[in-house]
């Protein structure tokens, strides 16, 4: 249920007057380019203006003070904040003017960092600030007072992913008194995480970490836990979310191998098995579709690793080469003490580890993944998990020797660094080589010896050439998103060029998306460890509960609004409306005649503007962005009888 929040603000302002300008000098980044004491000059000409200050940092406590003060005492009515963007600190204005008793919307901000000091030098940065100030001044004065949009929210949260990141979201909200569903795709429980041994730099197994958290959230009552299972219908808003889940039998044969083993284990559901996970319960026999509705969603849907083409690195040409997961696969089956390593019955004298397989790929210099992408980000992960398997390797099996091929190491987190210290001082052999003069691998001629050769020239020795005769190459692959792709397009959810969903901001809000109700946990954002991955679940949690707990939501009400007085059911708006369910055409009385209107959902509306721009009769608007607001911004813009040229 949407419903519309009186507002507890003080008397609405008067219409055009008391506006008052504050202008930030951002510690140098505005003012080192913007006469921000000309601009404060200059704001202090333009109609309804008041009064105009600037402040060192006027998101600090005491610039806020500043404004709060002035609203407080009567002096101003509308306030315009001159600063950075406003997706960093809009909202700590508005918050700002809450506080001083007043309504957050009669609020306007213009951005002078990024629009004007970043880009400008010189008089013309100070006179397109003046501009912007006067712009957004001659907005402000005629802003109302605006009502947020509450929203009733469904008590119950849906996490989408059974890895690592899904189930300590899913614990976390239920250890917070909220009811949770956890729908995984596949048979198991513990996503990439149950594909290991142990995890770097600490040395917990697999088996303790998936085995402690997934039978935590097995055991709570407060959980559901639907496996084989995938969202097959979306629709809703934040609060009130609408999904049909459908739950099948595992077919694919990824599916069915991990089943084999599974029954080979003589372990039942909810016992651990290596490199299969942990299944909660019998597998379903046929098609089943539920029904659910919840407050909020979290996205958990994890990662991959990086498969490379046949061919890259030797990959598929020569069976001694493997990526890093086969790698600790093999090594679960290998003996675990003996002069040297043992993996298939052959002895490893030495091994290659090369890095950045998958990540850190550059334009220009490495080969287009088949879907025509490259991985330009560095995975992060990759760099410890195979320096942590080299120590381990090397500290039971003391004869195996380990070249390492790198183009930069970046063990980052706490614990890893010393990975690399300790697997030099296990005389692991480090080479260094630049992007674009990758290492060769090649069949070694030499019959007698290795089976192959790797090909390098070391920077570290400025460029010298190098052979080096190894039994195997272990390929530190890095991480990439899991392919929702059908999720993405259902729920219209951004992503980034790296292909990883995109938060809304990196700092202010890590783990929401832009679709309000939609949070974010784990590998699906970004390349993560185990621990950042569960740090960001929890935060994910921390807000799902916020949003729960309190039982509604406020919404900001820049909205289409209807003029029904206006309106003669054209139904163009309809038409060019970006949002699914926003705008529809209803029947109503008009003079005593059934008549078709224009309604807003203002819950589903984007406050995008496609409709004003087509309604033949100026029928509607957006709030807080009407036209006759744009037409006043332009006007002073272009104007010079306020504003002294600069």
């Amino acid at each position: 249920m949407v419903k519309k929040k009186k507002s507890l603000a003080s008397p609405e302002p008067t219409p055009g007057g008391k506006v008052g300008v504050y202008v930030c000098h951002c510690g140098g980044n505005i003012s080192d380019a913007v006469d921000v004491e000309q601009v404060c000059a200059q704001a202090r000409r333009v109609p309804g203006v008041v009064v105009a200050r600037d402040n060192m940092f006027m998101c600090s406590d005491p610039g806020q003070e500043m404004i709060i003060e002035d609203l407080k005492s009567g002096l101003v009515e509308r306030v315009v904040v001159a600063s950075c963007s406003p997706s960093l600190h809009e909202t700590t204005f508005r918050n700002a003017l809450v506080r001083a008793g007043g309504n957050p919307y009669v609020y306007e901000h213009a951005n002078l960092r990024e629009q004007v000091s970043w880009v400008h030098h010189g008089p013309e940065a100070t006179a397109k600030a003046t501009r912007l100030v006067a712009a957004a001044a001659a907005k402000a004065a005629q802003l109302k007072p605006l009502d947020p949009i509450r929203v009733e929210v469904r008590p119950r949260a849906l996490v989408i992913g059974g890895g690592m990141a899904g189930l300590k979201a899913a614990l976390e909200l239920a250890e917070r008194g909220q009811a949770v569903v956890l729908v995984e795709k596949s048979p198991f429980l513990g996503g990439q995480v149950a594909q290991l041994q142990e995890l770097a730099p600490g040395g917990e197994t697999a088996a303790a970490v998936i085995g402690e958290l997934a039978g935590a959230v097995l055991q709570h009552p407060a959980i559901t836990v639907y496996t084989c299972a995938q969202v097959e219908g979306f629709e809703g808003y934040i609060g009130n979310f609408k999904l049909k889940i459908t739950r099948t039998s595992p077919e694919s044969a990824e599916y069915s191998e991990k089943l084999e083993r599974l029954s080979q284990s003589g372990c039942g559901p909810g016992e651990y098995v290596p490199f299969v996970g942990l299944m909660p319960a019998a597998i379903p026999e046929s098609r089943e579709e539920i029904d659910l509705e919840a407050g909020v969603i979290i996205l958990a849907t994890g990662m991959r690793p990086y498969q490379p083409r046949q061919g890259e690195y030797g990959y598929k040409d020569f069976p001694e080469v493997v990526t890093l997961p086969e790698f600790i696969r093999a090594l679960a089956a290998a003996p675990a003490a003996g002069d040297t390593l043992v993996l298939h019955g052959r002895h490893i004298r030495g091994a290659a580890l090369i890095h950045c397989v998958g990540s850190r790929q550059i334009p220009g210099i490495h080969e287009e993944n088949p879907g025509g992408y490259l991985n330009e980000y560095c995975s992060r992960t990759c760099c410890a998990a195979i320096l942590h398997a080299a120590n381990l390797i090397k500290e039971r099996h003391p004869q195996t020797k380990f070249f390492d091929f790198y183009r930069d190491i970046r063990t980052y987190g706490r614990g890893q660094e010393e990975l690399y210290t300790r697997a030099a001082a296990n005389q692991v052999l480090f080479f260094r080589f630049e992007a674009g003069e990758e290492p060769q691998i090649l069949q070694n001629p030499d019959a007698k010896g290795s089976p192959l050769l790797v090909r390098v020239k070391d920077v570290l020795t400025f460029g010298e050439e190098l052979e080096v005769p190894v039994d195997l190459v272990v390929l530190a692959v890095g991480q990439e998103p899991n392919n929702i792709s059908d999720l993405v397009e259902k729920m219209k959810i951004p992503v980034g060029a790296d292909r990883f969903l995109q938060e809304v901001h990196p700092k202010l809000r890590p783990v929401e998306l832009s679709v309000a109700g939609i949070l974010l946990a784990g590998t699906c954002q970004a390349p993560f460890g185990v621990g950042e991955a569960c740090a960001a679940a929890g935060a994910a949690a921390v807000k799902a509960a916020a949003i729960l707990s309190r039982g509604y939501v406020e919404l900001d009400p820049f909205v289409a609004e209807v003029d029904l007085s206006k309106c003669t059911g054209t139904g163009a708006c309809v038409e060019a409306c970006l949002a699914d369910g926003a705008l529809a055409m209803v029947e109503m009385e008009v003079g005593g005649q059934k008549v078709q209107r224009a309604r807003v959902n203002p819950v589903m509306c984007l406050g995008c503007g496609a409709c004003v721009a087509v309604c033949p009769e100026n029928a509607i608007n957006i709030q807080g962005w009407t036209l006759k607001q744009f037409e006043s911004m332009v006007d002073m813009i272009v104007s010079d009888e306020y504003l002294e040229q600069a």
